[in-house]
């Protein structure tokens, strides 16, 4: 039989033996985490958890307020394309303009004064005969 006080450090010298192998372990796994490769791969995951987060609020918010949004979008492609609006405006408003003009004219009742220039006559044709 051994001597107690033998027996104690053996057993001191196991459990120092197990420490030490889960402290390594942990070392080795806290090593591996602040690895340039590592760190980078959290980051990378965190930015795309926060992307994922912000484009399901976006999503959110728009399946709600759908009107805002469109109404919002549809000015900020006008003020985008400013300049070339700015330039054509003039131009289409003429022509909408003489559009609407037009079109009043045709809806007026009792003005066959557009009516008479539109078509031309038949008595006019007859005079123009060779000879």
């Amino acid at each position: 039989m051994m001597p107690p006080s033998r027996t104690r450090l053996i057993n001191a010298a196991r459990r120092s033996m197990l420490q030490r192998s889960q402290l390594r372990r942990k070392l080795g796994i806290a090593g591996e985490a602040f690895k340039p490769s590592a760190l980078a791969g959290r980051a990378r995951n965190q930015v795309q958890e926060a992307i994922d987060d912000s484009a399901h609020a976006v999503r959110e918010q728009f399946r709600r307020n759908r009107l805002p949004i469109a109404l919002a979008a549809v000015a900020g492609v006008a003020w985008l394309f400013r300049e070339p609006i700015k330039q054509q405006a003039p131009r289409i408003g003429r022509k909408l303009g003489e559009i609407a003009d037009r079109a009043m004219a045709r809806l007026r009742p009792g003005d066959d004064v557009m009516a008479d220039e539109a078509q031309p006559d038949m008595e006019e044709d007859d005079d123009e005969t060779p000879q």
